[in-house]
């Protein structure tokens, strides 16, 4: 889909992934509504982005999902794209993991996405068209100890989104996932769990360790980013990063 004058919801749009992309988007001519739970940071950003919209939302919540695919209809007439971004990560072993803060990023990673999608859905098909892209992990495409809570809301995401993808072809609604490699983001950082709190058992790559040699390169928010605006224009069902891709 070409995004020149496309109204573009980009949800986690306060940092990371989701403002690189929201910035890349208004430069290439599309109108962005920026959702987040940070409201000071998303009018800062709007301020800076040509047409933006901004929307304090909590993507875990029902009713504030609801709420704001309603208030970006009714402020511009129309969706064209839904980039479900906003997430949160958990390190823990499977033994260990807390049931109470598992169904809390249930709620934000799986739950979130799928209401938003319910929500734009009936917007889409009216306007005969749309695409709907869920930003993913690359913990799918691996095993890796201490992310196995985290890697299967992203399992599941993947799962509803490439069925609806078969679900919705007959109403020209594309669903697609975009599935970024290690990225140089935050996201570690504001897990759950903590950066430094590895499960029983597991330790995290040191610095210097060959572990940590052979680590796959680490992408900027902006790489990504461009990754996302391709599986925009593509439409395509599936889009890694480029390190993932083997691509340079």
């Amino acid at each position: 889909m070409d995004i020149k004058d496309k109204v573009i919801i980009v949800t986690g749009a306060s940092s990371g992934i989701g403002k690189a992309t929201a910035a890349l988007l208004s430069a290439e001519g599309a109108r962005p509504a920026l959702v987040a739970r940070s409201g000071k940071k998303l009018r800062a950003l709007a301020a800076e982005l040509p047409g933006a919209l901004d929307v304090e939302a909590d993507m875990s919540k029902e009713a504030d999902v609801t709420r704001m695919i309603h208030t970006v209809h009714n402020h511009y007439g129309r969706i064209d794209i839904l980039i479900n971004n906003a997430g949160q990560g958990m390190w823990s072993s499977v033994e260990k993991t807390k049931l109470d803060e598992y169904r809390d990023m249930m709620d934000l990673n799986v739950f979130g996405p799928l209401l938003a999608m319910q929500a734009v859905i009936p917007i889409m098909r009216q306007q005969g068209g749309g695409v709907i892209l869920n930003i993913s992990s690359g913990v799918t495409r691996m095993y890796l100890p201490g992310l196995g809570a985290y890697a299967s809301t992203k399992y599941a995401l993947n799962a509803l989104s490439l069925t609806a993808r078969q679900e919705l072809a007959v109403d020209n609604i594309r669903v697609g996932i975009m599935v970024p490699g290690m990225t140089e983001t935050q996201f570690g950082t504001n897990a759950l769990g903590g950066p430094e709190q590895g499960p029983s058992g597991v330790s995290r790559p040191s610095p210097g360790s060959a572990a940590e040699e052979t680590r796959p390169p680490v992408e900027s928010a902006h790489d990504v980013a461009e990754r996302i605006l391709v599986a925009i224009r593509t439409e395509a069902a599936e889009t890694v990063a480029k390190s993932m891709a083997g691509e340079q």
